[in-house]
């Protein structure tokens, strides 16, 4: 664990890409091992009410913080919605902007091999000037993205190199690794096995999947004992009880199916992450479906994959374009930190490579793309108060202060 000097004390802090939806004994672990390698500080650049795999946060983005915080997180900075919905590349080169900004020496995560140098080398060919055109060749036969990268390392890096692709944890390691190295950044990367089921399972596990856990909650299941603490427990549990939790987009579908058949072609065309006329099978499929699971089904081929496919009728609702997520996040608002995250406020503030988000007012400093980035959260937080069992006001965003723990 590399360590980096500040105000001359050593203050090696590790940051974590994360979700946290919820935050679980999985994440407890990583953050045990990262500070068993040598961290004195750890932050979480977390997603805020939307999610990666093109749904709405379960908990909300100040519930999951409390649990970060209680779960061992010094302190959480906010990914914004335009880089927290995107493909694993962008959601990794807007996650590592971040981790850069707020000063980390390593970045950590989470990967089904556990070899970090496996990860680079991998990382290093995507890299390559041929990569794109073999990328291009393959794709040309009509399979998808994932098979044609697949077989382009293949073919640059040998088998075992492709192997890695396999794995989701491993994919998003390597974009991590991708965007470090595009980003000309001095910190180290640091991963271990992760711990228990896979991201998507629903197997049962020592340390259960966020995915089985939000199924176990959405059910009225068993949710408590895969949680890492009685204060764990606490804090969703008083969420559900405030009609908060399980937020889920089915509480607006009917409003998701109109804004999609209202959207005028202009406005499907410059969605995010579109290839092959994907925007013109959208808005057809939108006019006959009269739900989100038959809107999938419709548009579901081998080629694209259903996270990417419910990212894409995300990015429509939200009003996002592609042009939002082109570059880097333009600031870093702070959501929440204990008492060793005011260490890590001092250390971003000393960096100065972001604006610092720390109060409403703050925002009246940035400059007009940063305000529109700011005015997106905005609006994805008023959407996501819609989709919780009891829906909430507008405004939270802007009313809401720093939590501290």
């Amino acid at each position: 664990m590399k360590c980096a000097k500040n105000g001359g004390d050593q203050m090696p802090l590790a940051v974590i890409i994360a979700e946290y939806d919820p935050f679980h004994k999985g994440h407890q672990a990583l953050i045990k091992a990262v500070r068993d390698a040598g961290a004195t500080h750890v932050a979480a650049v977390m997603s805020g009410s939307f999610m990666q795999r093109g749904t709405a946060a379960c908990l909300s983005k100040w519930a999951r913080t409390r649990l970060a915080l209680a779960g061992g997180v010094d302190m959480v900075a906010e990914l914004p919605v335009a880089w927290a919905v995107s493909g694993a590349e962008t959601f990794a080169r807007g996650g590592v902007a971040l981790a850069a900004a707020l000063g980390a020496d390593t970045l950590a995560f989470g990967s089904e091999c556990g070899d970090i140098k496996a990860l680079q080398a991998v990382a290093s060919v995507l890299l390559q000037p041929s990569m794109n055109k073999l990328l291009r060749q393959y794709m040309k036969s009509g399979i998808s993205f994932a098979g044609a990268r697949e077989q382009a390392v293949q073919k640059l890096a040998g088998s075992a190199a492709a192997r890695l692709l396999h794995g989701p944890n491993n994919i998003l390691g390597i974009e991590y690794c991708k965007a470090i190295q595009k980003q000309h950044s001095a910190m180290d990367c640091f991963t271990v096995r992760r711990f228990g089921a896979s991201h998507d399972s629903m197997e049962e596990s020592l340390y259960p999947s966020a995915s089985r856990i939000r199924a176990e909650i959405c059910s009225g299941g068993n949710w408590e004992t895969a949680l890492p603490s009685s204060e764990s427990v606490r804090i969703v549990r008083k969420e559900i009880e405030a009609g908060r939790a399980p937020a889920s987009l089915k509480q607006v579908e009917r409003a998701v199916l109109y804004r999609l058949r209202m959207m005028t072609d202009e406005e499907y065309r410059i969605l995010p992450d579109l290839s092959e006329g994907l925007e013109n099978r959208l808005s057809a499929a939108v006019h006959m479906a009269a739900s989100l699971e038959e809107l999938y089904n419709r548009l579901k081929t081998k080629r694209y994959s259903l996270a990417r496919l419910r990212r894409l009728v995300l990015s429509a609702f939200l009003g996002l374009r592609a042009v939002d997520s082109i570059g880097l996040p333009p600031y870093l608002k702070i959501l929440g930190f204990g008492p060793k995250g005011k260490d890590i406020l001092v250390k971003a503030s000393q960096k100065r490579m972001l604006p610092l988000l720390t109060h409403t007012s703050d925002r009246e400093k940035l400059d007009s793309t940063a305000r529109n980035v700011v005015e997106l959260e905005n609006r994805a937080t008023d959407v996501w108060a819609l989709c919780c069992p009891e829906p909430g006001p507008a405004g939270m965003d802007q009313t809401a202060g720093i939590l501290t723990f």
